[in-house]
């Protein structure tokens, strides 16, 4: 994990099937086979660009036995197929289900989401992601410390299972807005010390939203508020919950450079969710982290909402009458 991390998201995926889909309409294979799980999406993706039907093979890790499951019946030799899988890695996986479709006499080309330093294969069309860790959005629990350390010790599922990948769900929080009222800006504004004491005040919300595991608070407030508001949160019952502030000589307090501190430190602690307070700044760290699942969290109404934002760098937009 000294690798820098680089999120492959839906749509990113999406539109590089799409640049490919010349390609692979002129290639005319009998069908797309997708390596379940990673490379089912892969596999629907180029069938809805290409129209050829979908076919699926499962891996069985503990015994490396491959598997035709599907309801269409494997194409008879001598027809060119797809086979998608999500990363061309140093395992068995991707050769072993290479080998069993050349014994069913067919011609095989492979198209994998990333290939990286240590893949054993190189695929015919992928993302080229050497230097780097590739995650891909149906395996962002992988990040997790806890699933490493589970995959380690079953070495992938071929010594005992895996828990569901949910079960590694990690949230980080917002503080203001989610454990207790924000203050208005202008009220620090008006006498900043007035605000902070009535900040310190303040007394927590009674509901919050429904939260998984909890690894961290992460506040866009400065580090030199660390005393008063740590001595807040262990007041409320929150002392043991690791928090981490804002650093002001290396974020400053604009709405870009807070979604930014926070979106980093929510990458830097493995976590898989994030809970935000603020409708914009949920967007800014969506966008900051495409894969991190960012829930806006409306105290008011107590209501969540997942958010998903990337930037648009769309035409200037012309107004009636007057030339662009």
């Amino acid at each position: 994990m000294n690798k820098p991390l680089l999120p492959v998201s839906y749509e990113q995926l999406d539109r590089w099937i799409a640049s490919l889909q010349p390609s692979l309409i002129e290639q005319s294979f009998a069908c797309v086979i997708g390596i379940l799980r990673g490379g089912g999406p892969l596999a629907l993706m180029v069938s809805h660009a290409t129209g050829v039907a979908p076919a699926f093979l499962r891996y069985r890790r503990e015994d490396r036995q491959v598997i035709w499951d599907s309801s269409i019946p494997i194409p008879p030799a001598g027809s060119k197929v797809l086979l998608c899988e999500d990363i061309a890695g140093a395992g068995h996986t991707l050769s072993d289900c290479l080998a069993f479709l050349h014994k069913q006499g067919l011609q095989v080309k492979t198209l994998t989401a990333g290939f990286d330093d240590i893949s054993a294969i190189r695929p015919d069309y992928g993302i080229d992601g050497r230097g780097y860790f590739l995650l891909f959005p149906w395996e962002r629990q992988a990040y997790t410390a806890e699933y490493r350390k589970q995959w380690q010790q079953t070495a992938g599922g071929r010594h005992g299972p895996m828990p569901d990948d949910h079960e590694f769900d990690l949230y980080a929080i917002d503080l203001d807005g989610i454990l207790l009222p924000d203050i208005a800006p202008e009220r620090y504004a008006a006498n900043l010390q007035l605000a902070l004491l009535e900040r310190d005040r303040t007394e927590p919300y009674k509901v919050l939203p429904t939260l998984g595991r909890v690894k961290g608070i992460i506040t866009g407030r400065p580090e030199m508020d660390r005393a008063r508001t740590e001595a807040w949160l262990q007041r409320h019952g929150y002392g043991d919950t690791p928090l981490i502030m804002r650093d002001a000589e290396r974020y400053n307090d604009s709405p870009e450079q807070v979604a930014t501190h926070k979106a980093q430190a929510t990458l830097q602690l493995a976590c898989t969710h994030f809970v935000e307070s603020d409708p914009a700044q949920a967007i800014l760290i969506s966008q900051q982290a495409p894969l991190l699942r960012v829930i806006w969290w409306d105290a008011e109404v107590q209501r969540a909402q997942l958010i998903g934002a990337s930037e648009w760098t769309g035409v200037t937009p012309r107004v009636q009458g007057v030339p662009a």
